[in-house]
């Protein structure tokens, strides 16, 4: 079940590289709250440097559930949008493969999980509503873990640091210890 949502845009760059291997780069460009459907990409700027397109009708959920994870965005110097995009297989509409965001969202979590599925992830700053938003859904849902008291494993051999087996003694003074 998902909690309050809002509707976004998402704005790609294509940015035009002077290498003879690759010929251009994709990059999040902007995110931007709007509520207009869900329609194909729209060309806002084609010059010799750059094409921006913009990609409306994205919808972004907050989950109680993922309160942590809006909690550690809210947290860093710089809270931010995520975005999860993947490039076209093929040409479409005439021009070259598009790069297409697949979600967007405001939680670490998420986009932690998206890297480790080694996705396209790119994030831009969130604007000073869309924080404010974020939390006061964050203060209502977020709960901090208990943090458990981690109890020495007795069965487990001592290693030292180099992972060979290490012995604790009481009965000898350590070498250039100083005692005695």
């Amino acid at each position: 079940m998902s909690g309050p949502r809002v509707q976004v845009a998402v704005v790609m760059r294509r940015e035009r590289l002077d290498n003879p291997w690759q010929s251009h780069r994709w990059a999040l460009h902007a995110v931007e709250l709007d509520d207009s459907p869900a329609q194909p990409p729209t060309l806002l700027q084609d010059d010799d440097r750059c094409q921006l397109w913009r990609h409306a009708g994205l919808s972004v959920a907050l989950h109680r559930q993922d309160a942590e994870g809006y909690y550690l965005n809210l947290t860093t110097p710089a809270p931010c949008w995520f975005v999860m995009w993947r490039v076209d297989e093929e040409p479409q509409d005439g021009h070259e493969p598009l790069a297409r965001p697949q979600i967007v969202t405001l939680s670490y979590h998420d986009a932690g999980r998206w890297l480790d599925a080694q996705e396209a992830v790119e994030q831009v700053p969130a604007a000073p509503a869309t924080l404010q938003w974020l939390a006061e859904f964050t203060e209502a849902h977020y709960v901090p873990e208990e943090k458990k008291r981690k109890r020495p494993v007795s069965f487990v051999p001592l290693q030292d640091r180099f992972g060979q087996p290490a012995s604790v003694s009481t009965d000898k003074a350590r070498k250039g210890g100083g005692h005695g």
